[in-house]
């Protein structure tokens, strides 16, 4: 494998850019999927796209591979047209609707797939960066649903891609198997390759990302580093034990943004633009609150902030 430095110094020669959209649009009859964005990936950056379900991650997704025609717009990575992208393995894609060759092996697969490149990576090597090396003589009707996503990983990595594209990548795996995943993914991103995934565990990109692109109702509404999209929401989290407290009347207390029950204890989340202010007011109001508790807002409160959607349809599209 080439070292990191030459491996980006060779892709910029070719673009600056590793992913470059410029005004997509797709509409499916009266519905609008995407509706203009723009969008550059720097070579090496690990990139969360984010948003609700509808919001139009997958269909950009489609159309940087060319799975899907745009409507209009420009999509170039590193470069080149998708097609070309994809043909010259520069591309290397983890879609969650991949069908496996069920009577094949784990290691037939990636062979075969690898003799379709020109510089592929050793089969031997996808394998282990999959953390599927114990699986290569099994066949494909064998694996559970969280092998099948580490082997349709392998698959993604056996071209030896530069910018590898993961659409959900660990929703069938365990906790186990996701931290192997995403050790997996540091050890290929520290190579300088870039990394675009779409996920629905907001912790997994707070914790891998680089960047996050949260889209809602098919535009771009927040882009940036996650300390940064986190801090767009502002202010802080106060959470307590409050008895006797009536919740429509918690956010017109100083400082108080909105609030909502945490469990079934008197528990209440009260997020604030002003969290000393709102506290001051809160223990004058309510004497016996307990338990308190201050944090800054995470980047599930920004995403539903920014997106509209809400903890519940999040919470049943990630399961």
């Amino acid at each position: 494998m080439r070292p990191a430095a030459a491996r980006l110094a060779g892709m910029e020669r070719i673009s600056p850019h590793a992913v470059a959209l410029s005004g997509l649009r797709k509409s499916y009859g009266e519905r609008t999927a995407v509706a203009g964005i723009d969008l550059l990936i720097a070579p090496g950056e690990v990139v969360a796209l984010l948003g609700p379900n509808g919001a139009g991650k997958s269909t950009t997704v489609d159309m940087m591979l060319g799975l899907t025609p745009p409507d209009s717009g420009d999509i170039t990575l590193f470069g080149k047209d998708p097609h070309r992208a994809v043909a010259d393995g520069v591309v290397g894609a983890m879609l969650q609707e991949v069908a496996l060759l069920e009577d094949a092996t784990v290691r037939e697969i990636l062979a075969m797939i690898a003799s379709m490149h020109r510089a592929p990576m050793p089969v031997a090597q996808a394998l282990r960066l999959a953390g599927t090396g114990e699986l290569g003589e099994r066949r494909a009707a064998r694996l559970s649903g969280g092998q099948k996503q580490r082997v349709r990983l392998a698959m993604a990595l056996v071209s030896d891609p530069d910018l590898l594209v993961l659409d959900e990548p660990t929703a069938a795996m365990d906790v186990t198997a996701r931290r192997e995943f995403w050790h997996a993914m540091g050890e290929f991103a520290a190579t300088g390759r870039t990394v675009l995934f779409t996920t629905h565990y907001l912790e997994e990109a707070e914790a891998h990302a680089d960047r996050v692109v949260l889209m809602r109702d098919g535009t771009i509404v927040a882009d940036g580093p996650v300390s940064g999209v986190m801090a767009r929401v502002g202010g802080r989290t106060v959470t307590a034990v409050v008895p006797g407290a009536r919740l429509p009347e918690l956010p017109a207390l100083p400082g108080v943004v909105d609030a909502e029950p945490v469990g079934d204890d008197h528990r209440v989340a009260l997020r604030c633009s002003d969290s000393d202010a709102a506290l001051r007011a809160l223990l004058a109001r309510h004497p016996d609150a307990r338990d308190i508790e201050i944090r800054s807002a995470s980047l599930e409160e920004a995403f539903v902030l920014l997106t509209g959607a809400s903890r519940a349809t999040e919470e049943v599209a990630a399961r």
